[in-house]
C-alpha cells in the first residue's frame, strides 16, 4: 500500500500551496503566441458561438450586389432632388443677384437676363412683394423655371435672410479689383452663415482687346481664388453668355445647408395684411413656394426679425409661374397688364383650402415656463421644524429690550448688527460684476506712462520766438482740416473705447486680479465667492442657488436624445403642404410693423419651427473671433446674434471650451482661442451657423465672431475667478509673513481655510493672523522667493443677463467702400 501511495504521488506531482510566490513575467515587448494564449485560456471557449447563418453573413457576391444597390439608390435620390428643383414638380430655382463692388451694377445683370436672346421668357414681373427688380422666368428649352431678384447689400440682415433660402447666388465682380472692402465683409458673413451654390459673373471683359482680355482674366482669377478656389468666372456681355450662365445655374450641384434642409421654409412672394381691430394686430397672408420639407399647419412659424406666430389655415391658389403653359412674352407696355391678368385669374379661380389648424393640437406660443411664486411653500410646519424652532428659541441670543416687553414681542425686534449685515449683503448682491475687473494700479501706471515730465529748457529767446511763429503758422493751416476731422469723432465713444482698451490690457497683464477694498470688509465684499481645492476635481452642484430667471426656462433630460428623435421625425414627415407647392399661409396676430417692413423693400422669410424651438433656455454657441474686429468685446455686453433663421439681441457671457464639468469665465472675447458664448435664447437644434455682431452708435454693425451652435444645457457651470494678491514681508524658510492681501484680522480668519499659491508654483495655507492690520503668517511647501507674489483664488458661478429681444434694428452700410486688392502686389504686366 505504501508503495502504491508513493507511485500515485509521483504521478500527480507536487501541488503548490496558496502561499506560493508568483513572480512577474518578463515584458519582452512582443505579442503573445498561440501557445501562450492556449495556456491562459486553458481550453475555455466562448459561451455563444454563432454560425455564419446566425450572424447573417452574406456571400461575397451578395455583399457586392447590396453595396451596388445602396450606391444606386443614393445616386437616384440625389438626381431626383436635383432634377426636381426648377421643374414642374418642384419650386422655381430661386436666384439672388448680389453686387460685391461699388463700381458694378447688379441691375445691369438682371436686365441682361430678361432679354429673350438667352432663351428665357419673363412670365411674371415683380414676383416678390416690395422688391421691384424681381421677376419669374420660364426656360422651355431646359424645362426649368427661375425666380430672379436683385438683392442690395446695404442691409446685411436682408442679404443674409435671402441667402438662407436662395438656391443660388450670382456674385457680380469688378473686372479690375473683384470686390471692395464692404464686399469682402459681406462674403465673410455669408461664408460663416453657410454659402449656397453660387456663380461668379463679370461684365465688361468682352469689350477689351484680345491681348488685355487674357491678362484681365488671369488677374481676376488670382484675386478670386482666395475665396473661391476652382470656381469658374462667367463673362456676361452677350446673349450667348447668358444662355451658358442659365444652363450652369440649372445643372450645378446644390450645396446643402443643414439648418434649412431640416425645416420647411419659403420666401414671401405675395403678402397682404388684414387688420383685426385697433390693437394693431391682424392676419398676414403670405404666398410662396414650400421648400425644404413638408409644411404642417399645426406647427409654429418664425418670421425672421419679427418673432414666432401661429397659422390658421393653408390655401392652394393657382401657380403664378406654371411651366407647362409657356405664355408669350407681352409687349413693353403690357408688363403691368400681364400682372393684372394673373391677379384677376387668381381672384376668379376658386381658392382650395388645403388644411385648417385645430386649436386642440396646434402648438402653443408659450416661450417661458409659468412661475409659481408660492411653489415650495408650506401651509403648516412639520414636527421636525417645530422641534428645530424650539431649540433655536432656547439658544436664542439675548438682547436688550424695553422694560415690559414680552418674549414674543422681543423676537420681532431687529438686531442692529444683523440689520447692518443684511444691508451690506443687499448692496453686495446688487453690485455689478464689472467692479471686480477694475485695476487701479494698472490704470495709474498707464496714466503715468502717458504723462511727460516738463524738465529744464535750454535755448535762447530768439529760438523760442521762431518756434512760436512756426507753430502759429502750422496751427492756422491745420485749423480747417482738424475742425472737419473732429466733426466725425464721437467723444463719448472715444472715452468708452479707451476705458475698454485699458481694462482689456490690464486683464491680459494681470489675469483676474482684483484689489481688496480698504473701506469695506473682504468677507462682505466677496461673500458670494468660495475657494476650491482643485478647479478640475472639486465638486460644484449645478442646481445650487439658481437665479430667478432659471424658473422661466425649459431644459431637457437629454438634449442629444431629444434632438436625434425630433430630427428623425422631421426627415420622415409626409403630412402637410409638400415641397414645390404654391401655397398661401394665413398667419394670425401679426403686428402692423411686419407689413411696413415688407413695403419698405425687405424680404419676408418664413420658416416652420420644429417642436420646442419656441421655448426659452440657455443656449451655448462655440465661436471664434473674426480677424477683422480688434476692439475689446466684454462679457455681458449686448450683441446681435444670427443663429440659423433667428436674429435677436442678447447679453451673453464667455467661457472656455473644455471637457470638464466646470468652465472658467472669460472677461473678454479671446482673439486666438475658441470661446463658448452662453445666452438666454429660444431653443434651436444644431447644426446651424452662428454670427455675432456689435452695433456701433452710428448704426453700423461690425462682425465680431463666427461659429456654430454647441448645445442647450442650463446645467453648464461657468465660474468667475478672482485673484487676491499679497506680498511677502518676512521669509523664514517655509514660513512667511504676508501683507496687503487683507487689512483686518476678521478677514484673515474668514478666508483661512482657502489654499494659497504663488506665481512661482508654491502652495500653502494661512497659519495664523499677526496683529490687527492684515498681516498673516503662512506656511508653504517650499521656501518662498523674495520676488514672489502670494495669491488666493476665489470662485462664484455667473449667469447671462436676460436681455433677449427678437427685434433687431436696421444695419446701416459702411459710409466708405475701399478696395481690398492692391494691383501693385499682383505683379502682373497689363501693357
Amino acid at each position: 500500500m505504501a508503495k502504491m501511495a508513493a507511485n500515485s504521488d509521483k504521478q500527480q506531482g507536487h501541488r503548490p500551496g496558496i502561499y506560493k510566490q508568483k513572480n512577474k513575467g518578463h515584458k519582452h515587448g512582443k505579442h503573445r503566441t498561440k501557445g501562450e494564449i492556449d495556456r491562459e485560456t486553458k481550453g475555455r471557449v466562448s459561451v455563444i458561438a454563432l454560425t455564419k447563418k446566425q450572424r447573417k453573413e452574406q456571400k461575397k457576391m451578395d455583399r457586392r450586389h447590396k453595396a451596388n444597390q445602396l450606391r444606386r439608390n443614393k445616386k437616384d435620390m440625389v438626381l431626383t432632388e436635383k432634377r426636381r428643383l426648377g421643374s414642374k414638380d418642384g419650386p422655381p430655382h430661386l436666384v439672388a443677384v448680389v453686387s460685391l463692388h461699388a463700381a458694378v451694377d447688379a441691375a445691369a445683370v438682371t436686365k441682361l437676363l430678361r432679354q429673350e436672346g438667352g432663351g428665357g421668357v419673363v412670365h411674371q414681373e415683380q414676383c416678390v412683394t416690395g422688391i421691384k427688380d424681381s421677376f419669374g422666368m420660364l426656360l422651355p428649352r431646359f424645362k426649368q423655371r427661375f425666380t430672379f431678384l436683385n438683392q442690395a447689400t446695404a442691409d446685411v440682415h436682408s442679404l443674409m435672410d435671402v441667402a438662407k433660402i436662395a438656391d443660388s447666388l450670382i456674385f457680380v465682380l469688378d473686372p479690375n479689383e473683384g470686390w471692395d472692402s464692404y464686399g469682402d465683409y459681406c462674403l465673410s458673413c455669408l461664408f460663416a452663415q453657410g454659402l449656397p451654390s453660387h456663380a461668379l459673373v463679370c461684365q465688361g471683359v468682352s469689350d477689351l482687346p484680345v491681348k488685355k482680355k487674357v491678362e484681365y482674366k488671369r488677374v481676376l482669377s488670382k484675386i478670386t481664388e482666395i475665396r473661391f478656389p476652382d470656381t469658374r468666372i462667367f463673362p456676361l456681355d452677350t446673349e450667348q453668355e447668358v444662355t451658358l450662365l442659365l444652363r450652369h445655374l440649372g445643372s450645378q450641384r446644390q450645396r446643402k445647408l443643414g439648418f434649412r434642409s431640416r425645416r420647411s421654409h419659403l420666401l414671401g412672394q405675395h403678402v397682404t395684411f388684414t387688420p383685426n381691430d385697433a390693437s394693431g394686430l391682424g392676419t398676414l397672408c403670405v404666398s410662396g413656394y414650400v421648400r425644404g420639407c413638408p409644411l404642417r399647419v399645426d406647427r409654429l412659424v418664425h418670421l425672421s426679425g419679427h418673432g414666432d406666430f401661429q397659422l390658421s389655415q393653408i390655401d392652394a391658389p393657382l401657380d403664378p409661374l406654371p411651366l407647362n403653359v409657356a405664355a408669350p412674352r407681352p409687349a413693353k407696355g403690357g408688363k403691368a397688364g400681364d400682372v393684372e391678368m394673373q391677379d384677376g385669374c387668381d381672384d376668379e379661380a376658386p381658392v382650395r383650402i388645403l388644411m385648417k389648424a385645430d386649436p386642440a393640437t396646434r402648438e402653443s406660443l408659450q416661450s417661458e415656463a409659468e412661475v409659481d411664486p408660492m411653489d415650495g411653500e408650506q401651509t403648516w410646519p412639520t414636527e421636525s421644524e417645530l422641534m428645530e424652532a424650539e431649540e433655536a428659541r432656547k439658544n436664542k441670543r439675548t438682547m436688550k429690550v424695553p422694560k415690559g416687553t414680552s418674549d414674543y414681542q422681543a423676537t420681532w425686534i431687529v438686531d442692529e448688527d444683523a440689520e447692518n449685515g443684511e444691508e451690506e449683503d443687499e448692496e453686495s448682491s446688487e453690485e455689478d460684476d464689472d467692479d471686480d475687473d477694475m485695476m487701479d494700479e494698472a490704470m495709474e501706471r498707464d496714466d503715468d506712462t502717458n504723462s511727460q515730465d516738463a524738465g529744464s529748457e535750454f535755448g535762447s529767446e530768439d529760438e523760442e520766438d521762431e518756434e512760436e511763429e512756426q507753430e502759429e503758422v502750422c496751427s492756422t493751416e491745420r485749423l480747417g482740416t482738424d475742425h472737419r476731422y473732429d466733426e466725425n469723432i464721437d467723444e463719448a465713444a472715444e472715452e468708452e473705447g479707451l476705458k475698454r482698451y485699458r481694462e482689456a490690457r490690464a486683464n491680459d497683464m494681470f489675469p483676474d486680479e482684483v484689489d481688496t477694498p480698504l473701506d469695506r470688509a473682504a468677507r462682505i465684499r466677496f461673500q458670494r465667492y468660495r475657494g476650491l481645492k482643485s478647479f478640475r476635481s472639486s465638486p460644484w452642484d449645478p442646481m445650487e442657488n439658481l437665479p430667478v430667471n432659471y424658473s422661466r426656462i425649459f431644459q431637457f433630460q437629454s438634449f442629444d436624445r431629444t434632438r436625434r428623435r425630433i430630427l428623425t421625425e422631421a426627415a420622415e414627415e409626409e403630412e402637410g403642404a409638400m415641397v414645390g407647392w404654391y401655397v398661401t399661409l394665413h398667419i394670425i396676430d401679426v403686428p402692423q410693423s411686419v407689413m411696413e417692413s415688407v413695403q419698405s423693400g425687405r424680404p419676408l422669410v418664413l420658416v416652420s419651427l420644429l417642436p420646442h424651438e419656441q421655448k426659452m433656455s440657455v443656449m451655448h454657441l462655440l465661436v471664434r473671433r473674426h480677424p477683422s474686429n480688434t476692439e475689446p468685446i466684454k462679457s455681458k455686453e449686448e450683441l446681435v446674434f444670427h443663429c440659423g433663421f433667428r436674429r435677436f439681441r442678447a447679453s451673453p457671457i464667455f467661457s472656455q471650451h473644455t471637457l470638464a464639468d466646470k468652465h472658467k469665465m472669460e472677461r473678454f472675447l479671446k482673439p486666438d482661442a475658441p470661446t463658448v458664448v452662453s445666452a438666454y435664447a429660444p431653443i434651436t437644434f444644431p447644426p446651424t451657423g452662428v454670427l455675432l455682431f456689435k452695433q456701433r452708435n452710428d448704426g453700423v454693425q461690425d462682425l465680431v465672431a463666427t461659429g456654430s451652435l454647441l448645445s442647450c444645457d442650463p446645467k453648464r457651470v461657468v465660474l468667475k475667478r478672482i485673484v487676491l494678491s499679497g506680498h511677502p514681508f518676512k521669509i523664514n524658510r517655509r514660513s512667511a509673513v504676508v501683507r496687503y492681501m487683507f487689512f483686518n484680522r476678521e478677514d484673515i480668519m474668514w478666508f483661512k481655510p482657502v489654499e494659497l499659491r504663488s506665481k512661482w508654483g508654491r502652495r500653502g495655507h494661512i497659519k495664523e493672523a499677526l496683529g490687527t492690520h492684515g498681516h498673516m503668517k503662512c506656511v508653504f511647501d517650499n521656501q518662498l522667493p523674495s520676488q514672489d507674489t502670494v495669491m488666493m483664488n476665489l470662485y462664484k458661478r455667473v449667469y447671462p443677463r436676460w436681455t433677449y429681444d427678437p427685434h433687431v434694428p436696421l444695419s446701416l452700410p459702411w459710409f466708405k467702400r475701399e478696395s481690398t486688392v492692391d494691383m501693385d502686389d499682383l505683379d502682373l504686366d497689363m501693357d
